[in-house]
């Protein structure tokens, strides 16, 4: 089987996917923005594409964000059909949409059966984009013509997809009801041979001290420190926190860039605005217990989740972070915001503890609690390790539903396509 993956930055999502279709004998290539020169990586034959054409002066606002994935389209064509002419013509392509790429390629391989990345459809109620009153819309009335303009890139693709792949159910509800027909919930997969407990673990701090499971310790992790994923909340939690928690530190891992959502204020970052406003609530003595640890290198990722008390995460109501799934996997006791994606894989009492995503007092009584009983943090760590190992697991799990989704995808018949 000839394969084509196609991602801005693979391999993204199919780490684990390409390597096992290499290492089941077929031909596999990506697209890529993410690399300049050709290559290899893990047996992928990896072909870049650049984007050549600029963005236009003075377009309609609303249109910006579909002209930005036209453009994307484009240059991914015009690579693609390089490969098409030097000889490759693939029998399945599997691609992420969101940016774009993959748009014209029913165009070029009308044969091919083509496998989407289904992340999130947007949309005005419901989702991340009215949650949070602290952020409101200008106009709300015209926000969502421009969320349904926004969609132009997911309408675009419909017309293109013979079978859709989603993380969890959540992202899964959130497309039309003819696109959820064609869309099976497959999530990405945690190896749960390696993300696992570990009693002996040690983390180190950047003063020398060791912290180990002995310490009372509280973990927060954004990929970037920013509203989307409920650090403003974190933030002002503090205060109380760290008052009723003498002995708590607290490890807060996040870049300073905007992942979801939007910019802090020019010449600002969200990190340090919610730094301004509660650092003069928070003596000293109990800041010192507070540490931002930045980006860090997987292990120590890892190393942090295998130590900590108490796991704090929130969401919007919007993509799961592979960093929960992680979480429950390490055993990991866990306080989370009762948002939808959040509610799919956390069971309040059983798997960990939620909480209204607004309500910092509860987040703190739900800390505390579970600080408090050394039998709670057991039993939620056992049950939420289970269910991971159970639904999320790479080898005994994921990666075999994944290879069976791209099987079903070659035995479509050639140009079936489902729309």
């Amino acid at each position: 089987m000839k394969i084509l993956f196609i991602h801005q930055n693979f391999p993204g999502q199919f780490k684990h996917l390409a390597p096992a279709l290499v290492a089941r004998g077929h031909e596999v290539v990506t697209l890529t923005l993410r690399v300049k020169e050709p290559g290899d990586w893990q047996g992928v034959r990896t072909v870049p594409y650049e984007i050549k054409r600029r963005p236009s002066k003075g377009l309609h606002p609303w249109l910006v964000d579909f002209e930005t994935k036209v453009l994307r389209a484009e240059s991914c064509f015009a690579a693609a059909r390089t490969l098409r002419d030097e000889g490759f013509v693939p029998d399945v392509i599997v691609a992420h949409p969101g940016w774009g790429e993959p748009m014209f390629l029913r165009d070029l391989w009308p044969t091919a059966r083509i496998g989407l990345y289904c992340e999130l459809y947007y949309s005005i109620t419901g989702n991340d984009t009215s949650f949070d009153p602290e952020f409101p819309k200008g106009d709300a009335e015209a926000d969502g013509i421009r969320l349904r303009l926004k969609n132009l890139n997911n309408s675009m693709h419909r017309h293109v997809v013979d079978l859709g792949i989603s993380p969890t159910q959540f992202q899964a509800s959130t497309y039309p009801e003819d696109w959820q027909k064609v869309i099976s919930v497959i999530h990405d997969g945690v190896d749960t041979n390696v993300v696992r407990p570990n009693p002996e673990a040690q983390f180190a701090l950047a003063d020398g001290r060791i912290l180990t499971r002995d310490d009372e310790v509280i973990t927060f992790v954004n990929r970037n420190l920013e509203p989307y994923r409920g650090y403003h909340i974190f933030m002002r939690a503090l205060p109380q926190l760290l008052k009723e928690r003498p002995k708590a530190q607290v490890l807060i891992v996040g870049g300073d860039d905007v992942s979801y959502g939007s910019a802090a204020p020019k010449g600002q970052t969200w990190k340090q605005i919610y730094i301004d406003e509660v650092r003069g609530r928070i003596p000293t003595p109990d800041w010192q217990r507070v540490h931002f640890l930045g980006k860090v290198p997987y292990d120590r990722f890892l190393s942090m989740l295998q130590i900590t008390r108490a796991h704090v995460y929130l969401t919007y109501p919007f993509v799961l972070s592979w960093s929960l799934i992680e979480a429950m996997a390490i055993g990991a006791p866990i306080v989370a915001s009762d948002t939808a994606p959040v509610k799919e894989v956390i069971k309040h009492g059983e798997t960990g503890r939620l909480f209204n995503f607004f309500d910092v007092d509860a987040m703190v009584s739900e800390i505390g609690k579970v600080l408090d009983s050394a039998e709670m943090r057991s039993d939620m760590a056992k049950a939420a390790r289970d269910f991971a190992v159970a639904g999320y697991d790479l080898e005994g799990q994921c990666l075999p539903k994944q290879l069976e989704w791209i099987d079903q995808l070659y035995q479509m018949a050639p140009g079936e396509v489902s729309v």
